[in-house]
C-alpha cells in the first residue's frame, strides 16, 4: 500500500508539473493570488477584525462606551506640543476631562522627550495623573524597573505606575515570560506601596498574563472599535479608541474610561507615607 500511494503522490506532482509547464501565465495568476489571499487574511486578522489592536481607516470616528462618566486620555511625543489650556476645558461624550496618562520611560534607556513636560502640565491644569512604562524586549525586567524608578518621580495623588506590554520575546516560555513581568511588579510595588496598573490588549492577556497570580493587578485594557469589552475578568480601564480629538492637541489621541466613579478613582492614586 505505500508503495501504491508514493507512486500516486508523484503522479500527481508531475501532473501537476506539466500543467504549469504548459500554462506559466496561469501559474503566475493562482500563486499571485494565493500570496494576496494569504496577505489578507493576516492583515485581517491581525488589523481590521473588532478583536484585533487597532485599524482606524475601517471603523471611523470613536464610539463612546455608554455607562461611563470618568473619562481620560493617554499621551506621548507622538501628540506634539499639547496647549494645555485649551485641553483643560476638553469634554468626551459631554463628559469633563479627568485623568491623563503619560508616557515616561521604554525599555532601559529610553525616556520620552515630551515626559517631563505633559507630567508636570498635568497636574498643573488639575487632571489626575499617572506614568506609564513601555516594556523592551530588549532589556531585563530588573533594568527597566530601576530605569522607570531613576526617571519617574511620582507624589501623593497620582496614579499607581503603570506597566505597558504589548509584546513577548519569542525564545521565551511563557512562565519564564510571567516571571520578568513580575519581576518588574515587585522591584515597582517595593518602591511606591501600590499595586502597579498593567495595560495591555485583551487577547495579550488571556494568553500570557492569565495566570491567577496577576489577578491581584489592576488592569488597564485596550480594545477598539467594540461596543463593549471582550474581556471578561476585572479591569479599572479601557482603552476604547485611538481615534479620540480633543482641543489642544493636534491629530488624534487615544480615550480612555475608567470603570467607577471620582470618587473611587481618587482613592486608587498614591498616599502619602
Amino acid at each position: 500500500m505505500a508503495k501504491k500511494k508514493s507512486s500516486s503522490k508523484r503522479h500527481s506532482k508531475s501532473a501537476l508539473g506539466r500543467f504549469f509547464r504548459s500554462h506559466p501565465r496561469s501559474a503566475w495568476w493562482i500563486g499571485g493570488l494565493l500570496i494576496a489571499a494569504v496577505y489578507v487574511w493576516l492583515f485581517y486578522y491581525f488589523f481590521v477584525s473588532p478583536t484585533g489592536f487597532r485599524w482606524r481607516a475601517l471603523y471611523g470616528d470613536p464610539s463612546y462606551p455608554s455607562g461611563y462618566e470618568i473619562h481620560g486620555i493617554d499621551i506621548s511625543h507622538y501628540q506634539g506640543k499639547i496647549d494645555w489650556e485649551k485641553l483643560r476645558n476638553g469634554m468626551i461624550d459631554g463628559c469633563p476631562l479627568r485623568f491623563v496618562f503619560v508616557k515616561s520611560t521604554e525599555g532601559s534607556t529610553t525616556l520620552d522627550e515630551n515626559f517631563k513636560e505633559n507630567f508636570h502640565q498635568a497636574r498643573e491644569y488639575g487632571l489626575v495623573r499617572g506614568a506609564y512604562h513601555f516594556w523592551s524586549n530588549k532589556s531585563t525586567a530588573r533594568e527597566q524597573a530601576y530605569y522607570f524608578l531613576q526617571k519617574v518621580r511620582l507624589e501623593p495623588g497620582d496614579l499607581p505606575p503603570v506597566l505597558d506590554i504589548e509584546h513577548k520575546p519569542q525564545e521565551r516560555s511563557v512562565e519564564d515570560f510571567q516571571r520578568d513581568v513580575l519581576t518588574w511588579l515587585h522591584i515597582v510595588e517595593d518602591r511606591y506601596h501600590v499595586k502597579p496598573i498593567l495595560y495591555t490588549y485583551y487577547k495579550f492577556k488571556e494568553q500570557y498574563l492569565s495566570a491567577p497570580v496577576f489577578d491581584d493587578y489592576p488592569y488597564w485594557i485596550a480594545h477598539y472599535y467594540v461596543d463593549s469589552l471582550a474581556y471578561k475578568g476585572d479591569w479599572k480601564f479601557w482603552q476604547h479608541t485611538d481615534a479620540g480629538r480633543l482641543p489642544g492637541i493636534k491629530g488624534y489621541v487615544d480615550f480612555d474610561i475608567y470603570s467607577g466613579s471620582f470618587y473611587d478613582l481618587k482613592a486608587m492614586t498614591i498616599k502619602e507615607e
